[in-house]
């Protein structure tokens, strides 16, 4: 499907499974795409636990190709925020998705641009998952998210450990950071990614079915 967004539309795929209990919309980031074949993996994982899901290219066909040339639109987290934010009003007024909650899950550099997104929609998302991510990318949005988050990363990925560590410390809502023992930038090792997929799994069905006093739907 496509998701119109200002003068250009997002290609996307959506799956919406009967009496969805709130919706993921993913951020792909490093010159990845809505084929990444680990955030499908998840994102199957969280279709089973009653979520629709959102995978959706964040640049056009045309941008993707001036990206693979100079890898410099993947890092414009201004502009990947802004399309996520297009998205996300998107998914609100949808017939399948509307006034289910939403939640994000970043990837790389798409993490930074789902924690500015956050902060930009604080009463439309409800909670974020970032995988291996770079939420320091997200810079003075940090201190204004409010919805929870939970940074995972691979025990082997040290120089990533060390900037989710300083961006855990920049926010100011309900947080978390996970370290899967063993597991590298990509998560390839045997069982890393299903341990990434339990972990987003559990932390929206924490605080994506929630009642506004707090309780569980």
């Amino acid at each position: 499907m496509r998701i119109p967004i200002g003068e250009i539309a997002l290609e996307a795929d959506l799956i919406v499974p009967a009496d969805a209990v709130g919706v993921v919309l993913f951020a792909h980031g490093s010159g990845s795409s809505r084929f990444s074949p680990r955030n499908r993996h998840v994102a199957q994982q969280l279709v089973e636990a009653g979520f629709a899901t959102a995978l959706a290219d964040l640049l056009t066909p045309d941008e993707e190709r001036i990206d693979e040339r100079t890898r410099q639109l993947r890092f414009d987290i201004g502009m990947l925020a802004e399309r996520l934010v297009g998205a996300v009003d998107w998914l609100r007024t949808n017939g399948g998705t509307a006034g289910k909650p939403i939640g994000l899950f970043g990837a790389s550099t798409g993490a930074g641009a789902a924690l500015v997104a956050a902060a930009r929609r604080p009463d439309a998302i409800g909670a974020v998952v970032s995988r291996g991510g770079r939420p320091d990318l997200a810079g003075d949005a940090l201190s204004r998210v409010r919805a929870p988050t939970l940074l995972v990363v691979g025990g082997d990925d040290v120089p990533v450990i060390e900037l989710n560590e300083r961006a855990l410390a920049q926010l100011g809502c309900e947080k978390r950071l996970e370290i899967v023992p063993g597991a590298t930038h990509l998560f390839e090792e045997p069982g890393a990614l299903d341990a990434v997929a339990r972990l987003a799994r559990d932390w929206f069905l924490r605080h994506l079915t929630r009642t506004p006093a707090g309780g569980r739907d």
